[in-house]
C-alpha cells in the first residue's frame, strides 16, 4: 500500500474517532441547558447520554461480525452517513423524549464506525506499527473529548444547545465525503455471509432490559432480571452457533484477550461518568457558565491525548500490561481524590486531579487496545475490534447506570436544579467511592492478563 493511501486511512479513521467523542463530551456540558428547556428530571436527563451509549452497545457486536463478512469499509461508510443524518435530527428535537430517541439512532451510526475503524487500521499496517497508528486513533478520540467541553460550552452559551448537534452533523458530512473519496472498496470475501439472528435479538433485547431495569431500581428489578437471563441465553446460544455474533472461544480459550477486555470494561465503568457529574457540579454548585465549566473539564482529555500516542509507541517495545497497570493505579488514586469533593473544594484542585486522571487513562488505553488486537488472528480483526468497542461502551453504560441508580434511590423524579446542593454533593461522593472500588478489580485483570507474543 502506498504511503499516501496509508495517510488517508489514518486521517479518515482519526476524524470519525474525533467526531463521536466530541459529541459525547460536548453534550455533557449542554445537559443543564437541555434540562432547563425540556424540564427533564435527573433520570431522564441521564438517558440523553445513556440512549446513545445503549444503541452503541447493541449494534457494535453484530456490526463487527457483519463487517467481517461483507466488508469493513462498506460498514464504515454507512455508519458516517447515519451519524450525520441523526445529528441533524437531534438538533431539531421538539421534546426531551424525541431527543433521547434520535440520540439512540445516532448511536447506531456511531457503532458502525467505531467497530470498523480499528479493523481498517490494523489491516493496512504491519504489527510493528500497530501500536503507533492505534495510538494516533486513540489520540483523536481524546482530542474529541478535550475539545468537546470547551467548544460545547461556548456553543451552548452563545447559540444554545442545539448548535452542538449541528456542528456534529457537519463533522459527519465531512467524514462521509472523506470516506467515499479516499477509503476505497473492500476486497472480495468468499466466506458464507450468514449471521445468527436469534443471538442478535437475544443480545439486543437483553441489554435493553438490563440497562432500563437497572436505571429504574427498585421498581423495575424484574426487568433487569429478564435482561440478565436473556444475555445468559445469548451466550449459551452463541457457544453452539455455526455463525455466531461473537466467538465465545475468544473468551474461554484466550486469557490475554479476555482479561484485556475485562480491564477495559472496568476502567470505563469507573471513569466515564466523571465528566457528567463534574459538568453538573461545576455549573450547579460552583455557579460557573457552560464555557467556564467546559474549559476546566478539558484538563483530563488533554492529558489523554498527550499520553496516548507515547504509550502506544512504548507498547510496541515493552509488554503493554506494565503500562496499562500503571495507568489503572493512577486512575484509581484520582477517583479516590474525587470522593472527597465538597462545595468548598477549590477549582484548581479539581483541575490537578483531572490532569492526573487523564495521564493514567492515556497510559492505559492505547496499550490495552494494542493487546486486544494482537491477541487474535487477522481474520478476527473486525470481531475483536467490535468486542473491544462493545466492552468499552458497556462500561460507559455501567458508569451512567450507577449514577442513574443513585439518582433514582435518592432524589427520584426531581429536577436537578431543585434539589439541595449538599444532597447532590453526597451523590457525587458516593459515586466516586463506588468507582474507586470497581477500578481496584481492574488492576488485577490488567496485570495478570499475560504476555503479548511478538511476530
Amino acid at each position: 500500500m502506498q504511503a499516501r493511501s496509508k495517510v488517508s486511512i489514518i486521517a479518515i479513521v482519526a476524524v470519525t474517532s474525533f467526531m463521536g467523542t466530541f459529541l459525547i463530551s460536548a453534550v455533557n456540558i449542554s445537559l443543564p441547558a437541555i434540562e432547563a428547556q425540556f424540564e427533564m428530571n435527573a433520570i431522564a436527563l441521564s438517558w440523553v447520554i445513556t440512549s446513545f451509549l445503549l444503541s452503541n452497545a447493541m449494534f457494535l457486536l453484530p456490526a463487527g461480525r457483519w463487517a467481517d463478512l461483507t466488508g469493513v469499509k462498506r460498514m464504515f461508510k454507512l455508519g458516517v452517513l447515519l451519524f450525520a443524518l441523526f445529528s441533524i435530527a437531534s438538533g431539531l428535537s421538539p421534546s426531551g423524549w424525541w431527543l433521547i430517541f434520535f440520540r439512540f439512532l445516532q448511536g447506531a451510526g456511531a457503532a458502525l464506525t467505531s467497530t470498523t475503524g480499528p479493523a481498517i487500521l490494523v489491516s493496512a499496517f504491519p504489527q510493528s506499527s500497530r501500536g503507533k497508528v492505534l495510538g494516533i486513533s486513540v489520540s483523536a478520540v481524546y482530542l474529541g473529548l478535550a475539545s468537546g467541553p470547551f467548544i460545547g460550552g461556548m456553543l451552548t452559551q452563545l447559540y444554545g444547545w442545539r448548535s452542538v448537534f449541528y456542528v456534529a452533523s457537519l463533522l459527519g458530512v465531512l467524514s462521509s465525503m472523506l470516506a467515499f473519496l479516499f477509503l476505497g472498496k473492500d476486497e472480495p470475501n468468499a466466506r458464507l455471509k450468514k449471521i445468527d439472528l436469534r443471538g442478535t435479538v437475544l443480545f439486543m433485547s437483553g441489554l435493553v432490559a438490563l440497562i432500563y431495569g437497572a436505571s429504574n431500581l427498585p421498581q423495575s428489578w424484574w426487568i433487569m432480571i429478564l435482561g440478565v437471563l436473556a444475555l445468559i441465553g445469548f451466550w449459551l446460544l452463541e457457544a453452539r452457533s455455526k455463525f455466531p455474533v461473537i466467538d465465545t472461544r475468544l473468551f474461554t480459550q484466550n486469557r490475554l484477550f479476555t482479561f484485556s477486555n475485562l480491564a477495559s470494561l472496568i476502567n470505563y465503568s469507573a471513569t466515564f461518568a466523571i465528566v457528567f457529574l463534574l459538568s453538573i457540579y461545576l455549573q450547579k454548585i460552583k455557579a460557573l457558565s457552560p464555557s467556564e465549566a467546559g474549559t476546566i473539564l478539558v484538563s483530563q482529555p488533554i492529558m489523554m491525548a498527550l499520553f496516548s500516542p507515547l504509550a502506544g509507541r512504548l507498547s510496541d517495545r515493552i509488554q503493554p500490561r506494565f503500562l496499562t497497570t500503571i495507568g489503572m493505579v493512577i486512575c484509581t488514586l484520582g477517583l479516590i481524590g474525587f470522593a472527597f469533593v465538597n462545595a468548598s473544594t477549590p477549582v484548581w484542585l479539581i483541575v490537578v486531579n483531572l490532569l492526573w486522571l487523564g495521564s493514567g487513562f492515556g497510559l492505559f488505553s492505547s496499550p490495552n487496545m494494542n493487546t486486544i488486537m494482537s491477541a487474535v488472528n487477522r481474520s478476527q480483526y473486525g470481531l475483536a475490534s467490535g468486542t473491544a468497542a462493545t466492552g468499552r461502551v458497556i462500561g460507559q453504560i455501567v458508569s451512567m447506570t450507577v449514577v442513574a441508580v443513585l439518582f433514582s434511590m435518592t432524589i427520584g423524579n426531581q429536577i436537578l436544579k431543585n434539589i439541595d446542593d449538599q444532597q447532590f454533593i453526597d451523590i457525587i461522593r458516593t459515586g466516586f467511592i463506588i468507582f474507586s472500588v470497581m477500578n481496584l478489580f481492574g488492576i488485577y485483570f490488567s496485570y495478570y492478563r499475560g504476555q503479548v507474543q511478538r511476530d
